[in-house]
C-alpha cells in the first residue's frame, strides 16, 4: 500500500484546454478517496494521470515516496478497475482473474492459491468455470475486482465501476466494494458522478468542477458545511433551496417573509446587501406537526404541489427572484449539468402532514441551518471553517482566481474552435 500526493496537477491538451488545473489532493495510505463532479469537471483525466494513461503537463504525481511522472503504468504497481469490465470474453472468470499473475510469470501453484483467495472473498467460487457472457453485471463487476486484488498493488482506482448496473446492483456493489476495501485496507481512489456512491463510500470526498479543486473534506463536513454555492448544490438529493435573502440585524428577508438566525451568522453577512440564501429541504417541517417550534421560525404560503411518498412529503412552493439571483442559479444549473435551479422551495414534511395542493400551510424552519451565499463569488458566507475540511478558495484565493480564469478562458476557447 502508498499513499498518493497530487501536486499542483495540471493537464492541457494540445488545443490549451486545461482538463484539470492546478489541482493539489493528499491521499492517505489506505484511505478511500472519492473524486467527484460533473461530467467533463476532469476526475476521470485526473485518474488516469494518477495510473499514468495520460501524461502530466504540470505538477508532480508522487506515490509512496516516489515520483512518478515519467515512469508508464506497468512500472506504478497500480490495479484500475474500468465501467465496461474489460473482460477477455473467451477466458473463463478463473483465467480472466489470474491474467495478471500469468503476465507476471507467476507459479501455477501461486496462481491457483491467489485466485482462490479472491474468488471467495468476492463470493465468486461458484463461478470460476464461467465465462463473463453468462454471468450478470454485478458478477462482471466481481470479477475486474478478482483481478484488481490479486495483483497485490499498491492502490486500487475505480473509474466509475458502477455506472452500467441498475439501481438495486449499485446499491448492491457500493456495498461490497466498502466492505472489501476496509478488510484490504488498500488505498484506494474511486471516480463518480453519483453523489450516492460519494456520500456512502469515502472517507473524503474531493468536489471537482471544470477542472479546478471546490473542497476537499469527509462526506459529513460537504453536507453541512459547504465551502461555496457549487458544493452546496451538487451534494444532497433533493438539492439545496437557494433563495434571494437580505439581512438586517439578525433578521434575514427572504420572499416568504421574514426569519431570525444566530448571531454569530448575521455577523458575517453584515453588510454584504442582497445575498442568497441556502436551505436543505429536511430543514423545514409543517408547524402542525412540529412538537417543538420554539427554536427556529414560521412563515406562512401557498403550497403548489405535494409528493407524498408515506414516510415523508415533499411539498413545492413556487417564489420570485431577482434577476442577479436568477443569473446566479442559472449559472450554477449549467454547472450542474442543467439539475434544475427553478425559483421554488422544496420542503421536507412528515408522513404525517396532512398539507395538500392549494393550502397556505404555516412551515418551520430550522434557522440555524440555513447558509448565506455571496451571490457574485458564490462564497459560502457562513461556513464553519473547521468543520469543512480543505476549501481551496480560502487556502489561496488568487490561486484559485487564476485556475478559474483559465478554465473559463480555455472553455470559451474550445466553443470558438467548435463553432468554427
Amino acid at each position: 500500500m502508498a499513499a498518493i500526493d497530487m501536486k499542483n496537477i495540471v493537464k492541457k491538451y494540445g488545443d490549451g484546454f486545461p482538463a484539470v488545473n492546478d489541482v493539489s489532493i493528499d491521499v492517505a495510505d489506505g484511505e478511500f478517496m472519492i473524486l467527484v463532479g460533473p461530467s467533463g469537471c476532469g476526475k476521470s483525466t485526473l485518474l488516469r494521470m494518477i495510473v499514468g494513461l495520460e501524461d502530466i503537463t504540470e505538477g508532480e504525481m508522487v506515490i509512496g515516496d516516489k515520483v512518478v511522472n515519467d515512469l508508464a503504468p506497468r512500472d506504478r504497481n497500480l490495479a484500475m478497475v474500468f465501467q465496461n469490465y474489460a473482460l477477455y470474453p473467451h477466458l473463463t472468470v478463473f483465467e480472466n482473474i489470474a491474467f495478471p499473475l500469468r503476465l507476471a510469470g507467476v507459479s501455477d501453484d501461486e496462481v491457483d492459491r491467489l485466485v482462490r483467495e479472491a474468488s471467495k472473498t468476492l463470493e465468486l467460487d461458484e463461478h470460476l468455470d464461467r465465462k463473463p457472457g453468462n454471468l450478470s453485471g454485478g458478477q462482471r463487476q466481481r470479477v475486474a475486482m478478482g483481478r484488481a486484488i490479486v495483483r497485490d498493488a499498491d492502490a486500487f482506482l475505480f473509474d466509475e465501476p458502477l455506472s452500467n448496473l441498475d439501481a438495486k446492483l449499485r446499491g448492491q456493489m457500493r456495498t461490497e466494494i466498502s466492505r472489501l476495501q476496509k478488510r484490504l485496507g488498500i488505498t484506494t481512489v474511486y471516480v463518480t458522478h453519483d453523489q450516492t456512491e460519494a456520500m456512502t463510500l469515502g472517507d473524503r470526498v474531493a468536489v471537482l468542477k471544470r477542472g479546478v479543486l471546490q473542497q476537499l473534506a469527509t462526506p459529513r463536513e460537504l453536507y453541512v458545511n459547504p465551502g461555496n454555492l457549487f458544493v452546496a448544490g451538487f451534494i444532497g438529493s433533493p438539492p439545496m433551496n437557494f433563495l434571494p435573502a437580505t439581512v438586517e440585524g439578525r433578521t434575514v428577508k427572504l420572499p416568504f417573509g421574514e426569519v431570525q438566525i444566530p448571531e454569530e451568522h448575521a455577523r458575517k453577512a453584515e453588510g454584504k446587501g442582497l445575498l442568497i440564501a441556502g436551505i436543505r429541504p429536511e430543514h423545514f417541517e409543517d408547524a402542525s406537526v412540529k412538537q417543538d417550534t420554539s427554536e427556529g421560525s414560521t412563515f406562512r404560503a401557498t403550497v403548489d404541489v405535494v409528493e407524498w411518498l408515506g414516510n415523508e412529503a415533499y411539498a413545492y412552493i413556487p417564489f420570485e427572484a431577482g434577476s442577479e439571483v436568477r443569473d446566479q442559479l442559472a449559472e450554477l444549473e449549467r454547472d450542474l449539468e442543467g439539475e434544475s435551479m427553478r425559483s421554488q422551495l422544496v420542503v421536507s414534511l412528515d408522513g404525517a402532514s396532512r398539507v395538500a395542493e392549494g393550502d397556505e400551510a404555516e412551515i418551520w424552519v430550522d434557522t440555524s441551518k440555513i447558509h448565506l451565499f455571496d451571490p457574485a463569488t458564490g462564497e459560502n458566507l457562513t461556513v464553519d471553517l473547521e468543520h469543512a475540511g480543505r476549501i481551496p478558495a480560502n487556502d489561496d484565493p488568487e490561486a484559485l482566481a487564476e485556475a478559474e480564469r483559465r478554465a473559463d478562458e480555455g472553455e470559451a476557447e474550445r466553443a470558438q474552435a467548435q463553432g468554427a
